[in-house]
């Protein structure tokens, strides 16, 4: 894993996008997976700045989703989903044959996380996955567990997860989540890590030990051979 210790949230964003940018140059029909939340937004608000100057670099670019919240409306405010299409499809002029997305409220959670699967099976493997740091090391829906699953399945949300930001204002909670899984994220190519926040200090001090363990899913990352981290480190206000 490669450290990139930024001095702000500012510049994190910026590093990263550059380095999704020199992707986008070299190959053709990127494959893309993104997480959602506050550490990626930063990320995504750059790709959208890119755009405005060079479109064509986006032209073919494909993107999965990493996770969604099971169970909730697909036109909730703070679903995967909505985000996705806010911060990334809608700036980026990506349309929904580019598009490779779990359905929130599916009728049937495990075809559907077959669906998923089998498209990745046609369509990969990613050439890059962006992640976030969850507090208890969780990467996509991939919790803390004595075994992790290798890939796309229905996930019990751990109680860190179900007390995330983007689950406060919705008016029907989820009781699932549905994830890519921890082999479809370590066959990428390269990953992106972003890791800022409050709240995260332990739980980075618990990964920087290198310690590989289902216990904390994000220490798999040390498995892989191109892992990008960068950290914000204007967060952590020297605590770290």
């Amino acid at each position: 894993m490669k450290l990139q210790y930024c001095t702000n949230y500012k510049e994190m964003s910026q590093l990263s996008c550059d380095s999704i940018i020199s992707t986008l140059k070299k190959k053709p029909k990127p494959l893309i997976c993104v997480a959602t939340g506050n550490s990626p937004t930063g990320l995504y608000e750059e790709l959208a700045n890119y755009y405005i100057k060079e479109p064509e670099v986006f032209k073919e670019l494909r993107i999965v989703k990493l996770d969604e919240w099971g169970g909730i409306d697909p036109n909730d405010a703070n679903s995967c989903e909505r985000y996705i299409r806010n911060n990334i499809l809608t700036p980026l002029h990506i349309s929904d044959d580019y598009f490779i997305s779990f359905e929130s409220n599916p009728d049937a959670p495990v075809a559907e996380c077959r669906k998923v699967q089998q498209e990745l099976d046609d369509n990969g493997p990613l050439d890059i996955c962006v992640l976030g740091l969850g507090k208890n090391g969780h990467i996509g829906f991939n919790e803390p567990a004595q075994e992790l699953i290798a890939c796309c399945h229905v996930a019990k949300l751990s109680t860190n997860s179900l007390q995330h930001e983007m689950t406060t204002t919705m008016k029907n909670k989820p009781t699932y989540g549905l994830t890519l899984g921890m082999a479809d994220i370590l066959k990428s190519k390269k990953i992106i890590l972003l890791i800022t926040g409050v709240g995260k200090e332990a739980i980075l001090k618990e990964l920087s030990t290198r310690k590989i363990t289902p216990f904390l899913p994000a220490s798999f990352l040390w498995l892989h051979p191109n892992v990008e981290c960068y950290l914000d480190t204007e967060i952590f206000n020297g605590k770290l």
